[in-house]
């Protein structure tokens, strides 16, 4: 199918999730600068509205950060609806333990317990992990610091994040083996990865509802 073909299907998967009740979680995880923000918006750009939700990155807060599986599951998808996740539960598996905002038990407990809390949620999970280079990571970081309409995207978290880039791939590496059901989709090339990621969706989407 050429995109436009996706589109369609995706709209036409949107109406029979929600009609049939069905609960999708779709997570977008990834480096900064990836594409987490811009692919949601590829996603949705034709979805009926009644059909979706986009749940934003955020800071959580400290009473969030200690019980963190009950507060992610008052934001699971409702029947019949979709979400999109820039960024996830998973947060606890990459960024907090990278950075230190998590302790090594909250890590621990998170790594030990976080497929069968999946398991236990009557929710599809479709898992995107968009993967660049650290080159193009540096790049993409350091024409945002500059660029006048994405400057306000830019952190001082940004660099360290960057210079972090091994230990992160790491950890990534070790979420990999928590499940089995992530798709890692080139985004070193933005266009040609959020078709990958749009045809892998709707594919996955199908599957499913069979």
């Amino acid at each position: 199918m050429n995109e436009l073909e996706l589109f369609v299907k995706l709209n036409e998967q949107a109406e029979a999730i929600k009609a049939d009740g069905r609960r999708v979680a779709v997570l977008l995880e990834g480096r900064d600068s990836a594409g987490k923000s811009g692919t949601i918006k590829n996603f949705t750009r034709y979805l009926p509205d009644y059909t979706f939700k986009v749940q934003p990155s955020f800071k959580p807060s400290p009473s969030m950060m200690r019980k963190w599986f009950s507060e992610w599951k008052k934001r699971l998808p409702k029947k019949g609806q979709i979400i999109f996740y820039d960024r996830s539960w998973y947060s606890r598996a990459l960024l907090q333990p990278v950075m230190g905002w998590c302790s090594q038990a909250q890590y621990r407990n998170f790594i030990s317990k976080v497929a069968a809390w999946e398991n236990s949620q009557n929710v599809e999970f479709i898992k995107f992990w968009l993967s660049i280079s650290e080159e193009k990571q540096a790049n993409r970081l350091g024409e945002r610091k500059v660029d006048p309409l994405k400057y306000w995207k830019y952190s001082s978290n940004d660099p360290i994040a960057l210079s972090k880039f091994e230990k992160l791939t790491l950890f990534k590496e070790q979420m990999f083996a928590l499940t089995e059901d992530w798709n890692s989709v080139n985004y070193n090339d933005k266009q040609a990865g959020r078709l990958d990621a749009l045809r892998i969706l709707v594919e996955q989407l199908t599957i499913r509802k069979m």
